[in-house]
């Protein structure tokens, strides 16, 4: 199957009214967070696919035709601390949301709370493994992993509950964000173990 991973910047390519057809073979859409909820609705609603997200580091908002305002993408599902099981695709995912804290702004955390997230997860992935045989085949962040396409400055530091958990119960891939990508030659996707790590700024075209 295609996978549509999603990223921090609006592309050109995506936002156009012709994506439906460069886009034909996505059979999922997954966000990685710091995208406007209208960018993620007009994916969705050209492409006629299930949306599942994080959040990033930034709060981004959308005002409806009643005039309210909301931070969620209309239809979608927030993977955050949550594990969902898409029956038609047979996959299941989980997130965790937000950076490493830097400035303390919104959906930041420290290596300590990401560490009690991350474990929230575990009774539910040890489920898994009964129910379904594994424990999870797309974990979804927004931060990356401690050592894995991070950097030194504290804003986009790893975090090493994600580590873990992705050497632990080994899912097929790690999808994160938040690491913006300006050099063609900076790595994005990794093997580590058995998963794959990749970064979708902006946007990446995934084959699982």
């Amino acid at each position: 199957m295609k996978i549509l991973g999603l990223a921090d910047v609006e592309v050109p390519a995506v936002y156009n009214p012709h994506i439906k057809k460069r886009f034909r073979d996505i059979e999922l859409v997954i966000s990685c967070g710091d995208l406007p909820p209208a960018y993620l609705e007009f994916v969705v609603s050209m492409l006629d696919r299930p949306l599942y997200y994080v959040h990033g580091n930034h709060v981004q908002k959308i005002r409806d035709d009643e005039g309210n305002i909301h931070t969620e993408p209309p239809g979608a599902i927030n993977l955050h601390e949550n594990i969902f099981y898409d029956e038609k695709n047979d996959l299941i995912l989980a997130g965790i949301e937000g950076s490493l804290i830097y400035n303390f702004g919104p959906y930041q955390y420290s290596q300590k709370r990401m560490w009690k997230m991350v474990y929230g997860l575990v009774p539910r992935l040890m489920m898994n493994k009964i129910t379904y045989g594994r424990y999870l085949d797309i974990f979804v962040t927004h931060a990356p992993s401690a050592g894995i396409h991070d950097e030194d400055d504290p804003a986009h530091q790893g975090v090493d509950a994600f580590r873990w958990l992705i050497e632990t119960f080994k899912p097929r891939l790690h999808l994160h964000g938040h690491v913006h990508v300006y050099n063609p030659f900076t790595t994005r996707e990794t093997q580590h173990n058995d998963t794959r790590v990749i970064n979708t700024y902006g946007y990446r075209e995934i084959t699982l």
